[in-house]
């Protein structure tokens, strides 16, 4: 899981790849339409549906003469998850974490 979590956290780490993402959102597209808002060459575009295809948040597929991208949501799941755990955890409180300290340790209160 380590693995696909890297290359799918890699894959997302680049706001090209993002924007491609949120675009795949609305409908499968051509490669050539997914390249079309973007200032870079076709051979660029290429690359990062690529790294998205390789990371397994899309999927590429060739309809006749056109390549297709579409989004595999399902791909998201275990990064979601890993993420989610995260939101588990209660926020730190600093200060209590320090009373804490100082009644285990047995050190004297600076400010009494």
């Amino acid at each position: 899981m380590t693995r696909t979590l890297d290359h799918i956290f890699s894959a997302l780490a680049d706001p090209t790849r993002r924007t491609i993402m949120s675009m795949l959102l609305e409908d499968d597209m051509a490669v050539t339409d997914v390249a079309a808002p973007f200032e870079m060459s076709l051979a660029a575009i290429s690359k990062h549906l690529g790294v998205l295809t390789a990371a397994g948040l899309i999927s590429q597929e060739k309809r006749g003469r056109v390549k297709w991208c579409k989004l595999e949501p399902d791909a998201l799941r275990d990064a979601s998850v890993w993420m989610q755990a995260f939101g588990q955890m209660e926020a730190l409180d600093l200060d209590m974490f320090e009373v804490f300290l100082r009644r285990e340790l047995d050190a004297p209160d600076p400010n009494p």
